[in-house]
């Protein structure tokens, strides 16, 4: 097999609340992982701005931009400055009261190679998602760019074997997972381990079930959105992770980082052929997926 290998990146950040400072910040850690040699690079769930998502504020949606926006406009400009593919989340106004949390793939030309929206959408305590995302309806999607064909999933996605199978079954070399994520404060010392391990294990898990590399991209700090609320602790701990499920790059719980990742064709066929779990699908006997619940 000829050889095919190419570095990726997870870039590791704390957020505030002015979309400005977040812009001109996340471009200059996406300069310095083009300069450490990533060449398809990704930012956190919802770059622009903290986790809003904790209240319910119709001023929230002032937030959001239309597509081909000031977003696309200056990473467009950076991929093709830099000669990269850039996953850029962010929050987007589709009309007047449907919003998506949706993101862009970014192709080395600075042409747009796709545009996933978030297809599962939570409403827990202080992840009111459900108040401003429209689900998406373009469905799961693996987008070839000039460097590779990636799959883009966001964040309460990756909770779902089904995304990451529709996804890997197009084709997709590397699932990306941007993503927000935390510890409710009084929670962490009785539930942290466990949620955190959850969280991980299950993208390994998909990593193993597809023969797939999966990059989550989280970010990090206490975001007290509201000042009368413990707020959430966004644990970061992103990570990239090979065909078998093995750490190939990990994040600390609290510092800005980004992580770099060779990817290997020729591994990621080497799985596949030893353990050929798409091979073996029964999809003749898979339509009750497709059911709420089997009665």
């Amino acid at each position: 097999m000829a050889s095919r290998k190419y570095k990726i990146a997870v870039i590791q950040l704390n957020l505030n609340n002015t979309p400005q400072y977040n812009l001109e910040k996340c471009m200059q850690w996406v300069r310095d992982a083009a300069a450490q040699g990533a060449e398809v690079i990704s930012l956190p769930e919802l770059y622009g701005s903290h986790y809003f998502c904790q209240s319910e504020d119709t001023a929230n949606f002032d937030l959001a931009e239309p597509l081909y926006g000031v977003s696309f406009k200056a990473f467009s400009a950076l991929a093709k400055e830099l000669g990269v593919v850039i996953v850029v989340p962010f929050f987007e106004k589709r009309m007047n009261g449907i919003y998506h949390n949706s993101a862009y793939i970014l192709d080395t030309d600075g042409t747009e190679a796709g545009l996933y929206r978030k297809m599962h959408i939570p409403d827990d305590p202080h992840y009111y998602e459900k108040f401003y995302f429209t689900p998406g309806d373009i469905g799961f999607k693996a987008f070839q760019t000039k460097k590779a064909k990636v799959g883009t999933l966001i964040c309460w996605d990756q909770w779902y074997p089904e995304a990451a199978r529709l996804t890997a079954l197009q084709g997709a070399e590397v699932l990306f997972y941007p993503t927000a994520i935390g510890w409710h404060p009084h929670e962490k010392e009785q539930y942290g381990t466990n949620q955190h391990g959850a969280w991980m294990n299950v993208m390994k898990g998909h990593a193993v079930a597809n023969g797939i590399y999966v990059a989550a991209a989280n970010r990090i700090g206490l975001e007290q959105y509201l000042p009368d609320t413990a707020g959430i602790e966004f644990w970061g701990a992103s990570f990239i992770c090979g065909p078998q499920g093995e750490i190939l790059a990990q994040a600390s719980h609290d510092k800005e980082e980004i992580l770099i990742a060779e990817i290997d064709m020729n591994l990621m066929e080497d799985v596949r052929r030893n353990w050929p779990f798409f091979r073996d699908r029964r999809i003749e006997n898979y339509g009750d997926i497709t059911k709420r619940a089997i009665d």
